[in-house]
C-alpha cells in the first residue's frame, strides 16, 4: 500500500514539474529518479519517499513554530519578557520525538542495506565488471568464459544524438527475471560501477573484488556512467545494459561466445582482486 501510494505522489510531481519524467536514462531537466528497474531500486525509492514526507511535515512544523513565536512574542505584543527557565514537559518532548523520528528512518535503512548487501543464493549468473582507464571490461563467468572491452561510442557514429556519452560499441546484455551477481574489480585506478535504474553503486578497486547483486524485472536498455573522478577522460566511461528475455540472452550468448571468442594475447592484463568481506 505504501508503495503504490508512494509511486502515484512520485509520478504526480513528475507530471507537474516542467521537463521531469521517470526514465531508464537522464532527461533534460529531470528531477526524480529514473525509473527503478530492480527490487532493490524499488525498496530504494520507497524509503526516499518515506523520508521525504518526514522532512516535509517537518520543515512545515518548525518553520510554523517560527512563525507563530515571531508573532506571539513580538516585542508590541509581548512587552514583558517571561522568565521562564525550562519546562520539563517541552525539554522531554523535544529529546524523544526526535528519537523516535530517527528510529523509524534508521530501521528500514537498515533493513534495505541488508537486503541490498545479501547475495541470493539461487545466483543465475556472474559478470564481472572491470573498470580500465578509460573504459570497461566485462566477463560473463559462467557462460562459457568470454569477455570483451566496452567503451563508449564515437559521436559521428551514433544514430540518436541524444545518447551522446551514453552509448557504448558493446552493449552488456542479461536476461530478466534472474539473481545476477556483479563482480566489480580495478585494473589501475579507482573507478565507480554506476546504473541508477537498477540501484547499482560500487567502486571499483585494485586488488579487492566487490560484489553486488540484481534481478531486472522488466525488458529495456539502461544507461550509467562512471561516477568516480578517475583521471582526464574520467567522463567518456558511459554503461550500458539491455534486459532481454532469457530466450533472447541464450541466443545472444551463443552469438557472444563466437565474435568475443577470448584471446590471451589481445586481452587486457587485468590485476588480480581479492574478495571483499
Amino acid at each position: 500500500m505504501q508503495r503504490s501510494v508512494g509511486r502515484s505522489l512520485l509520478g504526480l510531481l513528475a507530471c507537474l514539474a516542467p521537463g521531469a519524467a521517470f526514465a531508464d536514462r537522464p532527461v533534460p531537466w529531470q528531477m526524480w529518479f529514473q525509473d527503478p528497474a530492480t527490487p532493490v531500486a524499488d525498496r530504494l525509492q520507497d524509503l526516499h519517499f518515506w523520508v521525504v514526507v518526514v522532512i516535509t511535515f517537518i520543515t512545515i512544523f518548525v518553520m510554523g513554530l517560527l512563525a507563530w513565536v515571531c508573532f506571539r512574542y513580538r516585542a508590541k505584543a509581548h512587552p514583558v519578557p517571561t522568565r521562564t527557565t525550562h519546562n520539563t514537559v517541552i525539554e522531554i518532548a523535544w529529546t524523544v520525538i526526535p528519537i523516535v523520528i530517527l528510529l523509524c528512518i534508521a530501521v528500514p535503512s537498515l533493513s534495505l542495506i541488508y537486503f541490498q548487501e545479501r547475495i541470493p543464493k539461487d545466483v543465475a549468473l556472474t559478470l564481472k565488471v572491470t573498470g580500465i582507464q578509460w573504459y570497461w571490461h566485462y566477463d560473463y563467468i559462467d557462460n562459457g568464459g568470454f569477455g570483451f572491452d566496452s567503451q563508449r561510442k564515437d559521436d559521428s557514429k551514433l544514430s540518436d544524438p541524444s545518447l551522446r556519452l551514453l552509448d557504448v560499441d558493446n552493449e552488456v546484455v542479461l536476461p530478466v527475471g534472474e539473481n545476477i551477481r556483479v563482480q566489480i574489480a580495478g585494473n589501475d585506478v579507482m573507478h565507480s560501477w554506476f546504473v541508477p535504474s537498477l540501484a547499482v553503486q560500487k567502486y571499483a578497486v585494485v586488488g579487492r573484488l566487490n560484489e553486488v547483486w540484481i534481478n531486472i524485472e522488466r525488458e529495456g536498455t539502461y544507461f550509467g556512467e562512471c561516477n568516480q573522478i578517475c583521471g582526464i577522460n574520467h567522463a567518456f566511461m558511459p554503461i550500458k545494459i539491455h534486459a532481454v528475455s532469457k530466450e533472447a540472452f541464450a541466443a545472444w550468448v551463443e552469438d557472444a561466445k563466437k565474435k568475443f571468442a577470448q584471446d590471451g594475447a589481445q586481452r587486457p592484463q587485468l590485476a588480480d582482486a581479492t574478495p571483499a568481506h
